[in-house]
């Protein structure tokens, strides 16, 4: 019987010694390789477009971008991508993932690597290894029973101040929580055609129980003397202040206190001559123009703007409806054609001008250094926008999270 006893256990050792070693090939093909060599016909390295050139990845990292010809050693793991683009992962400056609970895993497949929620949760940034990097806001800070508070609520997406003090107390907790901006509303109400003063609003923010707001509706606005504190402040901690705009009143009062970025096109047409002080005071724009399609003024601003050298960077408002959950081809179409901005102007937009924006210059490049947060789609984007909204490769932090290229055969040098 001991005998037995024995034979039986020196034969489960064996069968775990052998099911542990077949398994061993499976766990090394899941890990991640060392290096990543990925060849192109055309890279942009999110200022230029260059042809016939590689990228190589190491640690999470841009390590050399070069000319094919120019990488003799071969890397741990080599992607040949034939007749594709290969691009910085897109920067999405205007979503609402985290108060609307949309999939990041979806905005990541496809195409944007980076989010600015603006307005919605406040936590500290997270991602960029694998997973959509998230970057907040936190709520918006607003007057009293100001914009957005009548329509959501201030739960999770907007805070009231009274007074300087206040506003300057919230600044500083919101920096604290983790905010990499801080958001103020200056909306009054009552644009034509605008998604926060007409019944879409509530379809965006998926608030079926807020009551019907009409275009003549108004709201309580921040006073300047606050507005001015809380744009103090926020430098004071090293933070650009973004504003919610839709007309003139909301931007007068941004143009006074020197904010330093306006969320959207504003929806009505704004003096030639606030858009022009604007532009003189660097302000940055994000556009949405795809959200904010039924608003009058959007057009006009945006090529008043565009006329003057004024900034304009992507952003479409994730979370809205009829928007992508990932790149919006549309929202860069309409940036060509109202702002007449060349495709590869729309490209920096998204990727190396909103890096330098969220004050990463790396961030958005493929750069020796930059984050490996990159995307590949077959074809050249710059003549077909519709392409980037179903990439083929997409990386994050050097860690392939989707590649189409894997089964096709590899292109002859």
């Amino acid at each position: 019987m001991k005998i037995l006893f024995g034979l039986i256990s020196r034969i489960r050792l064996l069968f775990l010694f052998l099911t542990a070693f077949s398994s061993f090939p499976a766990i090394a093909q899941e890990t991640e390789p060392s290096s990543v060599l990925i060849h192109a016909a055309r890279v942009f390295d999110g200022n230029i477009m260059r042809t016939n050139t590689s990228v190589l990845v190491i640690g999470g990292q841009v390590a050399q971008i070069d000319a094919r010809e120019a990488f003799k050693s071969g890397a741990e793991k080599v992607i040949d991508l034939g007749d594709a683009t290969l691009l910085p992962g897109f920067i999405e400056l205007h979503a609402h993932l985290g108060f609307q609970h949309i999939p990041a895993d979806t905005v990541l497949k496809h195409g944007i690597t980076t989010i600015r929620d603006v307005g919605g949760p406040l936590h500290q940034p997270y991602g960029g290894d694998g997973s959509l990097r998230v970057l907040t806001s936190g709520p918006i800070i607003t007057a009293p029973g100001g914009y957005p508070i009548p329509e959501l609520g201030a739960e999770n997406i907007a805070i009231a101040v009274a007074t300087e003090r206040q506003a300057r107390e919230t600044v500083r907790s919101l920096v604290n929580g983790g905010a990499v901006v801080i958001k103020v509303a200056l909306e009054p109400g009552g644009e034509a055609g605008a998604p926060w003063t007409s019944g879409h609003h509530h379809a965006e923010h998926g608030n079926p129980h807020a009551k019907t707001s009409h275009s003549k509706k108004t709201w309580p606005l921040l006073p300047e003397n606050i507005v001015k504190a809380i744009v103090d402040e926020a430098h004071q901690q090293g933070r650009k202040v973004a504003a919610h705009i839709g007309e003139a009143k909301g931007a007068k009062i941004a143009v006074n206190v020197g904010i330093d970025e306006w969320a959207h096109l504003p929806c009505d047409i704004i003096p030639d001559a606030l858009l022009k002080k604007a532009v003189e005071q660097k302000v940055k724009t994000v556009t949405t123009l795809d959200t904010l399609s039924k608003c009058p003024g959007v057009a006009h601003n945006a090529g008043i703007l565009a006329a003057l050298d004024g900034e304009l960077l992507y952003g479409a408002e994730i979370a809205h409806p009829d928007i992508p959950w990932g790149i919006d081809a549309q929202e860069l179409i309409s940036m060509m054609h109202m702002a007449n901005m060349q495709p590869i102007e729309v490209l920096r937009s998204a990727t190396s001008k909103a890096g330098r924006h969220l004050n990463s210059p790396l961030l958005g490049t493929l750069q020796p250094g930059a984050p490996a947060d990159m995307i590949a789609v077959k074809g050249n984007p710059a003549h077909a926008l519709k392409t980037l909204e179903y990439p083929d490769l997409v990386m994050s932090g050097g860690k392939i999270v989707l590649n189409n290229f894997e089964n096709q055969l590899p292109v002859s040098p």
